[in-house]
């Protein structure tokens, strides 16, 4: 079995602080650009994301490589598949039991999914272009594990998924620090300024936006 080494640590306590911030907020405070299409889009409202990325890809209506980083995928990552955009069922039930016992935290894919009650039922996080009852084949494997570009973002092994109701975002790993820092001084001036709103003053005021 291959090594399941991380290529980057994250902060300890990414996960908690990334969902106390969401990805709207991590996005703007990044400065980067790491934003995914934004057609990618939650299975089920109220799923959440955040964790290390392991990329892969698929050739269209082949789900191999799937199956391979089964065996790769290092504990509490999150699978972020590669298809060419191409629409079919990649990913279902049996994928979504073997992806929770190997310690997988979540599904990103810029193809399809199917079995989707399921999936809601057991409140795995999914975020998906399409849903499809199309099968795939399995006769090839383009790359796993190796960096790729994702919905218009890089990603390797390691970067910061974080992935809500608002999109996905991918943080590489050695930005995951600064960007959460810049994230909660954000977070902070914006819990601020709501404050003085709920008091009576405008946002042309407080953004210094009049004429």
């Amino acid at each position: 079995m291959t090594s399941k080494v991380l290529a980057q640590s994250l902060p300890n306590d990414f996960a908690s602080r990334a969902k106390a911030l969401g990805s709207s907020t991590l996005f703007e405070a990044s400065g980067l650009p790491c934003s995914v299409d934004p057609l990618i889009r939650p299975l089920w409202t109220g799923a959440f994301i955040a964790a290390p990325a392991f990329p892969l890809v698929c050739s269209p209506g082949d789900n191999l490589s799937i199956h391979l980083a089964m065996d790769q995928v290092p504990r509490g990552s999150v699978l972020v598949v590669g298809t060419g955009n191409f629409v079919a069922g990649y990913w279902g039930e049996v994928l979504t039991v073997a992806a929770e016992a190997a310690g997988v935290v979540g599904l990103v894919i810029d193809g399809g999914v199917r079995d989707v009650a399921a999936m809601t039922a057991r409140r795995f996080p999914v975020f998906t272009r399409g849903i499809s009852v199309r099968g795939t084949v399995k006769a090839s494997s383009p790359s796993v594990g190796e960096p790729i570009l994702f919905g218009g973002a890089p990603v390797a092994q390691g970067d910061l998924v974080v992935a809500d109701d608002d999109g996905v975002i991918v943080i590489p790993a050695i930005e995951a620090e600064r960007t959460l820092l810049a994230g909660e001084v954000r977070a902070a001036k914006e819990a601020a300024m709501m404050e003085q709103l709920s008091k009576g003053r405008t946002t042309l005021e407080l953004m210094g936006l009049r004429l």
